[in-house]
């Protein structure tokens, strides 16, 4: 068991320092590790939402002290976001979750060819004030279905549309943890909490990374946040793309 542990920790850590710097990858990362270990998607999905509960807390405290969080964003994506979730959580427990796998996976290789283009053309950032509801309420329910989503539908999005980098990436990390909490909480009263180990590695690593996550996103030039971004999503599409040919 300490060995499991131990190996979560690490998972954590390394995702949570992805997560945090870019606002995205977390869930993708340490779901895709359970799942290549034989766990499965439900119980996965909510070891992976009850460690994002300390480790997003952590590092939307981080976003916060940084001056990262976008407060009118932050608000209209957390009440969004926690009814996408909710719904989610319910529908994973009762079918399969592989239904929209294909479209996630174009739309992410999408917004990542748009976002890499937009940082090399200089336009003043456009605070995003349309669709932020559906957008939240969508990336939520792709998160709890998946295991993980959140920060890549809903960061690629607002960043592909000429939001920010720095506010969007500080807003949704805050956000994701309401989110967060109602995914895990709706998890807890409808699968049993087996998934207890797991969490708790990915709570240490995760634990750890955290704080680095407001300084990393205030000290990065927002280009180099914008081709970050763009590429973690591209890898991610391209791998949803993979798995689907394989599978």
């Amino acid at each position: 068991m300490t060995e499991d542990i131990l190996l979560y920790a690490l998972v954590g850590f390394v995702a949570q320092l992805v997560d945090g710097a870019i606002g995205m990858a977390f869930g993708v990362i340490s779901t895709s590790v359970l799942l290549a270990l034989g766990v499965p998607p439900a119980v996965a999905s909510a070891g992976v939402h009850a460690a994002e509960v300390v480790t997003t807390a952590i590092s939307g405290i981080s976003h916060w002290m940084h001056g990262n969080v976008d407060k009118r964003l932050f608000l209209r994506l957390a009440v969004a976001g926690v009814i996408g979730g909710v719904t989610g959580a319910y529908i994973l427990t009762q079918i399969p979750g592989k239904i929209a796998q294909p479209a996630v996976a174009i739309y992410l290789c999408a917004m990542a060819a748009l976002i890499v283009y937009k940082a090399f053309v200089r336009r003043p950032a456009v605070p995003v004030t349309r669709g932020v509801v559906p957008l939240g309420m969508a990336g939520g329910f792709l998160d709890a279905v998946g295991g993980g989503g959140w920060g890549p539908i809903v960061v690629s999005n607002l960043v592909a549309r000429g939001n920010s980098p720095r506010y969007t990436i500080g807003s949704v990390n805050l956000a994701e943890f309401f989110v967060t909490l109602a995914i895990s909480i709706a998890f807890f009263f409808t699968i049993a909490p087996t998934y207890f180990v797991a969490a708790a590695g990915l709570i240490l690593g995760g634990a750890l990374a955290a704080p680095l996550a407001g300084w990393m996103t205030k000290r990065l030039p927002p280009r180099l946040l914008m081709l970050l971004v763009g590429l973690v999503v591209l890898s991610l599409g391209t791998l949803g793309i993979v798995r689907l040919a394989v599978s």
